[in-house]
């Protein structure tokens, strides 16, 4: 079954399929879920990255949505010790607080709300649903709590005290890059650069307005960055489940090579569009942003996905591949949007009828 829960034709998927609470070996596989989770845990927090990460301590999102994964577990006859464990973890990551020097912990409140909105959400949609496949219950815990994260928000007229926070908040992640750029510019070093390159203290000039202009832009697209990273957290925890437990509580995630998911999602990519090119709609131009964004990036994953089907290659290919596409990721993201909206129509994976 694959991430989406559409039928493969991986090992997991063949046959009968495995039923919730049913024991089985646990997933193998150690080196990609590993090497997912230090990128998702470590990356983050890099000056490169952080800004545009909505929650940087991303462990916020990822142990109490493994908590959840363990109760259900447990529910379906699994070991108490491993639920109570995780809960713990999780219940000491939501009431302990991870405030930076942006603002005073506000931001941080909003960030552990919002672990604590997407994992109850999470677990009300498995529990109360008929569906047993990630992808269906990720997305839809994704859009129940931003319902209800707006639900708490627009009556109260908080909307533009959220965006304020999340500016001020980004704002202190780019501090130390614009101090770094700044005392470079004062220094020796510095000086001898400007000097002797005419166009050095224009870029740098250029490089400060980019860091001053980036925390407000970015903030337009957070819940469209939040979702995705709560979706990428939630993947995480589903992984890491089900390599440390024995209980199945769904089908295990399956290849990026058979990623895919409701073709009417078309409509949020469409939305998003219309509300971006129509004028009279400018009103919503951030809506438009985010709807964008956000089903535009899972398309953009369901091209990969359609790459990688075609082009299996090895693990140090691979690597070269991905390096050359962040380089290039104008260009890597269109292609692999256009394979990806292209799948919703031709099916490029689906098996091939001989025709002789």
């Amino acid at each position: 079954m694959g991430a989406d829960g559409r039928p493969t034709s991986t090992a997991t998927d063949s046959g009968a399929q495995p039923r919730q609470g049913a024991m089985a070996p646990r997933e193998r596989g150690w080196w990609s879920l590993l090497s997912a989770l230090a990128t998702f845990l470590l990356v983050p927090a890099t000056p490169l990255v952080r800004t545009v990460v909505p929650i940087e301590q991303t462990w916020v999102l990822l142990l109490p949505a493994l908590a959840v994964c363990t109760l259900v577990g447990w529910r379906a006859g699994g070991r108490l010790t491993l639920a109570l464990l995780w809960t713990g973890l999780a219940v000491w990551t939501l009431t302990h607080s991870w405030a930076t020097d942006g603002d005073a912990g506000g931001y941080d409140r909003l960030a552990r709300g919002w672990a604590l909105l997407l994992t109850g959400a999470f677990g009300t949609v498995f529990v109360l649903g008929s569906r047993r496949r990630f992808f269906s219950i990720a997305l839809s815990a994704v859009a129940l709590s931003t319902a209800a994260a707006l639900v708490l928000a627009l009556p109260t007229g908080d909307a533009g005290q959220l965006h304020d926070t999340v500016v001020r908040e980004l704002t202190a992640r780019d501090a130390q890059k614009l101090a770094q750029l700044d005392e470079f510019r004062e220094s020796e070093e510095g000086r001898k650069y400007v000097a002797d390159d005419p166009n050095a203290a224009e870029t740098m000039d250029q490089a400060s307005k980019l860091y001053h202009a980036l925390p407000a832009r970015v903030a337009r697209l957070a819940p469209a960055l939040l979702a995705l990273e709560s979706l990428a957290a939630l993947a995480l925890a589903w992984a890491l489940y089900h390599r440390i437990s024995r209980v199945r509580i769904g089908p295990p995630l399956g290849s990026l090579k058979q990623f895919r998911f409701n073709d009417q999602l078309i409509w949020g990519v469409i939305v998003g569009i219309v509300i971006l090119v129509l004028p009279a709609l400018a009103q919503l131009r951030v809506v438009g942003m985010n709807l964008a964004l956000f089903f535009g990036t899972l398309y953009v994953l369901r091209g990969v996905g359609v790459f990688a089907y075609f082009f299996s290659v090895g693990r140090v290919a691979a690597v070269v591949f991905t390096l050359v596409a962040v380089f290039f990721w104008p260009v890597s993201a269109v292609g692999a949007f256009g394979l990806g909206l292209g799948d919703t129509w031709l099916d490029w994976r689906r098996p091939r009828t001989p025709t002789a």
